[in-house]
């Protein structure tokens, strides 16, 4: 049954470590991705506003939204799940991770009512940090891992690591692993090493500044050089 695989994966992904009995009966993700089945079978079937209805309910229930048009793999642990929205074209793999406030939307209107691709594509054992917006008909690949916050508006590779706005590697061409090092949570933006893309920006700023003072300083070295005009 599925919501004894979804129990399961909760058990063996949530450092709470919660009991069978809360893992089935406390997790809001766990009962939002059971009754998106139902609606995404009546949506199937073109019961749309029925559909419609399970969704809504299950979105006051839960806090999670997902509409009855995506496409959701098997184990999906939505862990917290409060203000998730998952939009009607997106595709989840299996074993995704997904936190708080997580957006999987679009960037255009155009589609609506059609088959239009407008959402991303999520690949198997992605983790998607707390806060994070992954927009627009995109794919992340398998084993991908995006940090808090971060906006995704661009295809991100297998086991590639991308946080901040917009969200790139935290250094560059380097992949980093699939898995979370030990006590460390791509829920809140900690990958293996540290990582500040305005802090970054800044050192940049810097680095600049100091060439044109030195290069200011050679042109008026330069120039006290110069023969005296007569």
């Amino acid at each position: 049954m599925e919501i004894i695989e979804l129990a399961r994966a909760i058990r063996q992904r949530d450092p709470a470590r919660p009991t069978w009995v809360e893992a089935i009966t406390c997790y809001a993700g766990l009962h939002a991705v059971l009754m998106h089945r139902l609606a995404h079978a009546l949506y199937r079937a073109r019961l749309r506003t029925l559909a419609r209805i399970v969704s809504h309910t299950s979105r006051f229930i839960t806090g999670i939204e997902i509409h009855p048009g995506a496409r959701i793999g098997r184990r999906l642990f939505i862990d917290h799940g409060m203000g998730v929205v998952i939009g009607e074209t997106a595709e989840v793999g299996d074993d995704v991770l997904i936190y708080h406030g997580v957006t999987l939307g679009g960037l255009t209107l155009e589609g609506t009512g059609t088959p239009g691709k407008r959402h991303p594509t999520i690949g198997h054992g992605v983790a998607i940090g707390a806060g994070a917006q992954v927009l627009g008909p995109i794919t992340v690949g398998d084993g991908a891992r995006i940090g808090a916050n971060a906006v995704v508006s661009r295809p991100v590779p297998p086991g590639e690591t991308v946080v901040g706005i917009p969200a790139r590697p935290p250094q560059e061409h380097r992949v980093m692993p699939a898995r979370p090092a030990p006590g460390r949570s791509p829920g809140y933006g900690l990958g293996e090493t540290p990582c500040d893309p305005v802090g970054e920006e800044i050192a940049v700023l810097r680095a600049e500044v100091a060439t044109l003072r030195a290069e200011l300083a050679e042109l008026r070295r330069q120039a006290t050089q110069l023969p005296a005009a007569e």
